[in-house]
């Protein structure tokens, strides 16, 4: 019976179907847009302006009161080329692929993949809806549940929610329930795999060990608002330690006194302070003062609205956290809250072989490209992807601190 070789786009298959498996958070945020950096005879460049439909107020009455339709848009970057570089002896190339696949592809994917997942879990950084607290585990379904809470007061459709948490995370939760009742089924799997599974609102509980870990900014004084009626994505401050760096990190969270949250739709008080997050590192000048960048943007009225009010001056700034304190962070979210997305690389000539996959069911694009080693009889080969993520709709997430 003949040989059976393993051709160049069976391995780039193989490659693309080992990297999906592994893929954690990544596998469950948006990936529509990902055919706009395909169109061939028309490059887009790496920058894809993701449009966000308008809002609207609406009115009462016969009256007609026409309002402006204001679109907006978030760019998602591909901003990342990475890969793994392998070896390939023309002896192996006549392994089975589940061989072949097992030896070489999946460590090699795997790694591949849990960049890409790590990556995308730096996204927290952009969302400000936060539940919990800071350097304690979350151990009763209530807390789960106010995160859940607080994408519906953010007008989050109810399918597609996620929730990925952390090994300590799952680990505390899983124990806390396991006296609850529920289906027998669903005790059965909880227990045997040690997980969550599905419930509590959640389409699916996935634990993620890519999960970051933030720590809060050093803070210091007592910082307050530093003039009154201020809108828009900063906020001046002053009462901070004076002449220090780093007061505040990217992605630390405040909310400031008498400024509450908005529904998004129809711009009612949630009841709940709003909270910002801190969108680059902050320091302070040699009075203590401070312009702190932020996100949501503080806005008043209309139909993106998001606070029920301009903070009043010395209005005071409550960091979530003590300072220094390490806090891993959970994400719960719907998919259209981040945009994942994935361009075709070239293929080269010149080579001994080329092939890419860019399936749009798997929703990645995976480039495998091959030399011959004459003088070692093997097949040196790279394995690359080029990505990037955006936080399309940060409201429809919510960070989980522990």
């Amino acid at each position: 019976m003949a040989n059976t070789l393993l051709t160049i786009s069976m391995i780039t298959r193989e490659s693309a179907r080992v990297l999906v498996n592994n893929l954690g958070f990544a596998k469950k945020v948006n990936r529509e847009y990902d055919d706009q950096f395909a169109v061939k005879g028309a490059k887009i460049g790496n920058t894809l302006n993701i449009r966000k439909p308008p809002r609207y107020i609406g009115r009462t009455g016969d009256a007609l009161a026409i309002e402006d339709a204001t679109e907006s848009s978030v760019p998602l970057v591909l901003t990342t080329k990475f890969g793994v570089d392998l070896a390939f002896s023309v002896t192996d190339l006549v392994l089975s692929i589940d061989d072949f696949s097992k030896r070489f592809i999946n460590p090699a994917v795997a790694k591949i993949a849990n960049k890409i997942d790590f990556d995308g879990t730096l996204l927290y950084q952009s969302v400000y809806n936060t539940i919990g607290t800071p350097g304690t585990v979350p151990n009763q379904a209530l807390t789960y549940l106010q995160v859940n809470q607080r994408l519906s007061e953010e007008a989050c459709p109810f399918e597609n929610r996620n929730l990925c948490i952390t090994p300590a995370m799952n680990a505390t939760i899983v124990d806390a329930l396991k006296g609850l009742f529920q289906a027998g089924d669903k005790i059965r799997e909880q227990y045997n795999k040690g997980m969550m599974g599905e419930g509590l609102g959640y389409d699916g509980w996935y634990l993620d060990q890519n999960l970051r870990t933030h720590t809060v900014g050093p803070l210091g004084g007592s910082p307050v608002v530093n003039g009154a009626a201020q809108t828009g994505s900063s906020l001046i401050t002053n009462g901070w330690t004076a002449a220090a760096a780093n007061r505040l990190k990217k992605g630390d969270v405040f909310t400031i006194a008498g400024v509450n949250a908005v529904n998004p739709q129809n711009q009612q008080d949630t009841g709940a302070l709003r909270q910002f997050v801190v969108a680059a590192d902050v320091n302070s000048d040699g009075a203590g003062n401070a312009t702190i960048p932020i996100s949501p943007a503080i806005t008043i009225a209309g139909p993106f609205a998001t606070v029920t009010n301009s903070p009043a001056n010395a209005a005071a700034i409550s960091v979530l956290g003590a300072a220094g304190t390490k806090t891993p962070q959970g994400l719960a979210f719907h998919a259209d809250a981040f945009t994942l997305g994935m361009a075709d690389l070239l293929l080269p000539r010149g080579v001994h072989a080329a092939d890419r996959v860019s399936d749009k069911q798997l929703g990645v694009s995976v480039r495998l490209v091959e030399a011959y080693d004459i003088n070692q009889d093997r097949l040196p080969c790279r394995t690359d992807v080029l990505y990037g993520f955006a936080p399309v709709y940060p409201e429809l997430a919510c960070r989980l601190a522990s």
